[in-house]
């Protein structure tokens, strides 16, 4: 079997590349691809490997994007940190799913089921289009994130967080007040949980309230960087990958 892994998060493509070769060491991955970009040029250029994992939140867009230009060939399992809404529309279109962070034995499950379709040469065909009209019509974020200090619970109103990040492998929030918890969920957990109305990834680090964006700055490679308040010693520079979704998002025009 030869496969392809498009995923922007090169630990985690390692990690899943290193799983599937210990379930199925006969199997060879062919490219590894990081964003909607690449993958779509790369499907128009190639032939269809046998299989694909793809990511559904990339640098820069959704991976459902890629099927407006090219629809693979092939079969798709999905890794994804989007919550139980969105595992069910997964669920109802046939689709496999791997739910961030990518555990052995679902892997193996998903690696099975693959090889049972094609044994019997099927190839669900998938509404992809109504499957991402679904993901974006979710409305129902959730409101609180729960804040664990020892046997202590404390809830946070999402609307009062000026921003989340990632320090020394450690996922903080950080509120209007200028209040620092640590938090258990991960940023990309954490995108599919909260309104991308009001918060956009900016880079692998941080997640930003619109709120939050005191002063934005030009630069480099038509980069972005941002000021933000609270302030933060980290320096806050939205991703090149980034760049073009944050200044639509900043107008409202964003997906």
């Amino acid at each position: 079997m030869k496969y392809v892994i498009i995923e922007d998060e090169d630990p985690a493509a390692s990690r899943l590349q290193k799983m599937v070769q210990e379930i199925w060491p006969d199997a060879v991955m062919t490219d590894h691809l990081v964003s909607v970009k690449s993958a779509i040029d790369y499907l128009k250029t190639h032939t269809h490997p046998d299989l694909i994992f793809l990511d559904i939140q990339l640098g820069d867009g959704i991976s459902f994007e890629i099927f407006d230009e090219v629809t693979p060939d092939c079969p798709v399992i999905f890794t994804t940190a989007f919550d139980q809404y969105a595992i069910q529309a997964f669920k109802v279109n046939s689709i496999d799913y791997l739910l961030k962070p990518v555990k052995k034995e679902e892997l193996s499950g998903a690696l099975d089921k693959y090889k049972t379709l094609s044994e019997k040469g099927t190839n669900d065909k998938v509404d992809y289009g109504k499957l991402l009209d679904l993901i974006k019509g979710k409305s129902d974020f959730q409101k609180r994130i729960l804040i664990r200090f020892g046997d202590t619970i404390k809830a946070v109103e999402v609307n009062d967080v000026a921003y989340f990040y990632t320090e020394s492998k450690i996922n903080f929030l950080c509120t209007f007040d200028s209040k620092s918890y640590p938090i258990d969920q991960n940023l990309d957990q954490l995108e599919a949980i909260i309104d991308p109305a009001v918060f956009f990834r900016i880079n692998r680090q941080f997640i930003v309230h619109i709120k939050a964006i005191a002063k934005m700055v030009t630069y480099s490679k038509s980069r972005v960087k941002l000021l933000l308040n609270p302030e933060t010693p980290i320096e806050t520079i939205v991703s090149t990958e980034r760049s073009a979704n944050f200044k639509s998002w900043l107008t409202g025009s964003s997906n």
